[in-house]
């Protein structure tokens, strides 16, 4: 029996004893500590908008060509679209388990690049945005005012600038989602009247926007072909794209023979508002910035929250006053309790006994 060669050797049972223990040990230090095991497929998201289209042309014109392209892509398992009326559409595509996700959202990028050239103008225009989903949220985590010194717009476009980006480089993290993301716009609220009194229409005033809201190269002075006296080159530049409202208002939509002009300013309202209003996050009854941050695969989640707690931590000592933040949505507090709870009899042991129970049990826990 192989049993008897570890009885009259001694010796060599207390060794392999010893490399076990200490790979065990080893291994704790590597294993990652999760909710549940990750057994969902990866995934490949693929976004666009078409404004002012409703959902029955957005699934003619956008979904049937891109997802044509995308059918049939290496390890693909099935996909899911939604066409909405506000001129939305998002794709899912589901890849096999265990296949890389970044080498899916190559795959699945290189297939709505060839069924680019079909979409609508407006939507190239807009840009399509393809990257891997993530589907294990970790936590959630809100901007707000407590006395409402700032409303959604600024918490909003303030998360989008300062933590966003932040958030998205600690170790582990696989994406961070902004619910419903209120970025700055220029909004131009037309009057009808005044539109139809001066014989012009929206589009006059938005081609009159496109023409003059532009980054233009002038050119340079002094530049070849040249005579030889030319002594200095002077490169001219103009005013580019326009920043805030005073200077849309100023848009020039129609000159008249008679020398007046009929400006953005006659025919509406310029204010700075977000892209869009179909969305808003609030806690507690007040405004706020929600934000979900998904685990990367394989990544420690105990080691990952910690890692946000910590970054909100360095963001909120710099923050200006009344902005507050609040994890509201916590997954690892699942985790955290579990441990302890487990851990609980085995502290009436010894201790090193109470050490080798603990690290045991959180083994199991991810297993």
């Amino acid at each position: 029996m192989i049993s008897d060669i570890f009885i009259d050797r001694p010796r060599l049972s207390i060794v392999i004893s010893t490399i076990i223990t200490l790979a065990g040990a080893i291994a704790l230090t590597q294993i990652p500590v999760a909710q549940f095991p990750d057994i969902v497929p990866p995934q490949v998201s693929v976004t666009a908008a078409y404004p002012g289209a409703s959902a029955a042309v957005v699934e003619s014109t956008v979904a049937q060509p891109v997802e044509s392209g995308i059918n049939g892509v290496d390890k693909m398992l099935y996909m899911k679209s939604t066409s909405a009326n506000d001129g939305s559409y998002s794709l899912t595509v589901t890849f096999a388990l265990g296949t890389d996700p970044d080498i899916n959202t190559v795959n699945v990028q290189n297939r709505v690049a060839l069924a680019e050239p079909g979409l609508p103008e407006e939507v190239k225009r807009q840009g399509l945005s393809v990257k891997k989903k993530s589907t294990a949220m970790l936590q959630v985590v809100s901007l707000f005012s407590p006395k409402g010194s700032y409303d959604g717009l600024f918490l909003s476009n303030y998360a989008t600038i300062n933590v966003v980006d932040t958030l998205a480089r600690v170790p582990g993290v696989g994406e961070v989602f902004q619910f419903g993301p209120l970025d700055y716009s220029m909004r131009i609220w037309l009057s009808s009247a005044q539109l139809t009194a001066l014989g012009l229409t929206p589009t006059d005033v938005i081609n009159a926007i496109r023409a003059q809201n532009v980054q233009a190269a002038v050119g340079r002075i002094g530049a070849q072909p040249m005579t030889d006296d030319q002594q200095f080159q002077i490169s001219l530049q103009t005013q580019g794209r326009l920043s805030d409202a005073a200077e849309f208002e100023q848009i020039v939509v129609r000159a008249n023979p008679d020398g007046s002009t009929v400006r953005v300013k006659d025919v509406g309202r310029v204010e700075l508002g977000s892209k869009q209003l179909d969305s808003v996050s609030r806690l507690n009854g007040g405004d706020s910035a929600a934000m979900a941050i998904y685990l990367a695969p394989g990544a420690n989640a105990v080691a990952v929250g910690d890692g946000i707690k910590a970054a909100m931590q360095q963001l909120a000592e710099r923050s200006p006053d009344d902005l507050e933040y609040a994890v509201v949505y916590d997954t690892t507090d699942f985790v955290k309790a579990s441990l302890e709870r487990w851990s609980i009899p085995c502290s009436r042991r010894l201790h090193w006994s109470s050490w080798w129970c603990s690290s045991s049990l959180a083994a199991g826990v991810q297993r």
